[in-house]
């Protein structure tokens, strides 16, 4: 009698896990909608385009407390109705490969990027032997896809840095901002800073802040004494600088949009958590610092799929985009938690936009998830944290306690070592069912888009 191979019977598995999660969510959603994206989503077969959501520091705490606050506590948000809901480990190894169960963006993000886990602070490159391991958005290039790369950081931060190249040290943004990396600089025969790779990879679009590290002028080589952003021009980009600026760019020549000198301002304010806690305070959502000619992440991940589907429009392949909502993490560590919220929702909306998408393109992966956990819990009104904390009233009109105490007050909050959660449609989007590694995203990328 012939076997199942144990390829067959992960599929069967994930079927059964799928139609459960399916059923477990009909309370909440629409049941023939829901059971009808499961049924799709765990076949196989190729994807046409991937888009990949990261939010950063996005925690399960960090989504309920955008939920809870916003949509309230029976409510859903869009990251909430994906299909398949899994969840990844997030931990990043020592030197010598033994675990790290706390891991910054360096690390994590390197492990999705090339599918191997590194020591905290290194750029997609080995952990032992620092050599440079081939990125996902690299193997798309070579494979004829489009890339696109958007974040509400620098772009030259770590999660948008571990696509389009390899350094020694995430600090190593521009070229001035060589310290940490001897052995990457051009004069030694590296290939450069975070900002001179990322250009030099000709990613087809590139949007997010970090304008402030491209302003900076290149040392050694052929594009010595120009910045990177005139580097940038003479490689063929469009460089834009606001909302209008993006708006009037085309496809055909690849797009560097700077949105920000650092990082892209955030859109909601409030107090930020204190010892002994804060009085109820309702979140203002909006932010006198924050430029209206500001593009917001929705946009601008709207204006990358358009660029990037314009490309392909006569090839067979589609496009690879990478889409970051980072400032959740930087309002967490801040303990921040309107900025924290704000930044949420502003991702949220950014994922419906690529499902929106996906929904007339039904050959595109769509996959949701995090970095990293995060520091925010919300615990009773009644709870005295020995840290920082915020009441807040939400939109259902009740209040909510929240708490930051990884770290004494007067420090940034930390990351926290748990799993996180990874949801996704389209082809291969089975493949995040159950508790899988974070380096397995890689591979479900690359086998969705048959990348060699």
């Amino acid at each position: 009698m012939h076997r199942p191979t144990r390829r067959r019977l992960a599929i069967g598995t994930a079927v059964v896990a799928a139609t459960a999660a399916a059923v477990a969510v009909t309370s909440v959603a629409g049941a023939s909608d829901t059971q009808d994206q499961a049924k799709r989503a765990i076949k196989g077969g190729k994807a046409k385009n991937v888009i990949l959501l990261i939010g950063d520091g996005m925690g399960d705490s960090e989504i309920t407390l955008a939920r809870d606050y916003t949509v309230g506590a029976n409510g859903r948000l869009n990251m909430d109705k994906f299909p398949l809901t899994g969840a990844y480990t997030t931990y990043a190894v020592h030197k010598d490969g033994t675990p790290d169960y706390v891991t910054d963006s360096a690390a994590s993000g390197s492990g999705w990027a090339t599918g191997v886990k590194t020591v905290n602070g290194r750029i997609s490159k080995t952990p032992d032997t620092d050599k440079a391991v081939p990125t996902i958005l690299e193997l798309a290039q070579k494979n004829g896809y489009a890339t696109g790369s958007v974040t509400t950081a620098e772009l030259t931060d770590a999660t948008p840095a571990v696509l389009a190249s390899h350094a020694t040290d995430r600090s190593c943004q521009g070229p001035a901002d060589m310290a940490k990396c001897p052995n990457d600089t051009i004069a030694k025969g590296g290939p450069g800073s975070i900002a001179e790779q990322s250009v030099n990879h000709k990613v087809d679009v590139l949007f997010g802040g970090g304008k402030q590290r491209f302003d900076q002028k290149v040392t050694d080589g052929r594009y010595k004494g120009l910045t990177v952003t005139e580097q940038a021009r003479k490689l063929g980009y469009q460089v834009v600088t606001d909302k209008a600026g993006m708006k009037k760019a085309k496809a055909g020549k690849p797009v560097l949009g700077l949105f920000a000198p650092g990082n892209v301002p955030v859109e909601w304010t409030g107090k930020a958590a204190a010892t002994g806690g804060t009085d109820p305070q309702r979140c203002v959502t909006s932010n006198p610092d924050r430029p209206k000619t500001t593009p917001a992440l929705a946009d601008s991940a709207s204006k990358a799929i358009k660029l990037l589907e314009a490309k392909q429009k006569h090839s067979k392949n589609g496009f690879f985009l990478q889409i970051e909502g980072a400032s959740i993490d930087k309002q967490d560590h801040a303990a921040d938690p309107c900025g924290q919220i704000g930044e949420t929702a502003a991702f949220d909306r950014a994922v419906k936009v690529a499902r929106d998408y996906a929904a007339k393109h039904p050959d595109t992966l769509v996959v949701t998830t995090a970095d990293h956990a995060h520091t925010s819990q919300i615990v009773p009104l009644e709870a005295t944290p020995p840290g920082l904390s915020s009441t807040l009233v939400t939109n259902e009109g009740q209040q909510l306690k929240v708490n930051y105490s990884t770290n004494t007050p007067g420090k940034a909050q930390e990351h926290t070592g748990t799993q996180v959660r990874i949801a996704a449609q389209g082809p291969q989007a089975y493949r995040v069912l159950g508790v899988t590694n974070q380096t397995d995203l890689f591979r479900t990328v690359r086998e969705a888009l048959r990348l060699r």
